[in-house]
C-alpha cells in the first residue's frame, strides 16, 4: 500500500527542498551581493548535476528530437529562471511562509485552469465543487499563515 504512496511522499519533499534552496539562494545572493548571479549559479550547479545524473543513468535522445519539441515547451526554462531569480529576491522580503502562501495561491489559480482544459500534457480533469472547495481551503491557508 505505502508503494502506492510514493510520487506523493517525493511531491512533498521536493516541496520542502523549494523553501530550503530559497535560504540557500539567498545566503547566495546575499554573500556574492547579486540575487541575478545567486540564480544563475544555482542553475549552473543544477545543470552540472542533472548532466551527470544523465549520464550516470545512461539516458539518451532520440537523434533529431529537440527539434520535433513545440516552441512553447521551451519557454519552461524561462519560467524555471523566473522562479528561481524572483523568490531569490522576494524570499527574505517576504518570509519563507508568506512566500509559500502566494506562490501556493498562484500555482492553484493555473493548476485549475490546466487541469480543467487539459493542456501541457496534464489529464483533463474537472472543476468540481469539492476541487474549489480544496483549493479554495489551500487558499485560506495560505492567506491565515501570511498573518503576523
Amino acid at each position: 500500500m505505502i508503494a502506492n504512496y510514493w510520487p506523493h511522499l517525493v511531491a512533498v519533499l521536493v516541496g520542502a527542498g523549494l523553501t530550503v534552496q530559497v535560504g540557500m539562494n539567498a545566503t547566495l545572493a546575499r554573500v556574492i551581493g547579486a540575487p541575478v548571479w545567486a540564480a544563475v549559479t544555482n542553475f549552473g550547479v543544477g545543470l552540472v548535476a542533472l548532466v551527470a545524473f544523465a549520464m550516470l543513468l545512461g539516458s539518451r535522445t532520440t537523434p533529431g528530437s529537440f527539434g520535433q519539441v513545440p516552441a512553447w515547451a521551451w519557454l519552461g526554462g524561462l519560467l524555471g529562471a523566473a522562479y528561481v531569480a524572483s523568490v531569490t529576491v522576494l524570499g527574505p522580503r517576504l518570509g519563507a511562509m508568506a512566500l509559500v502562501a502566494l506562490a501556493l495561491a498562484g500555482q492553484l489559480g493555473a493548476a485549475l485552469v490546466v487541469d480543467r482544459y487539459g493542456v501541457l500534457g496534464f489529464p483533463q480533469i474537472p472543476i468540481t465543487p469539492v476541487r474549489l472547495l480544496g483549493a479554495g481551503l489551500l487558499l485560506v491557508g495560505a492567506l491565515l499563515v501570511m498573518r503576523r
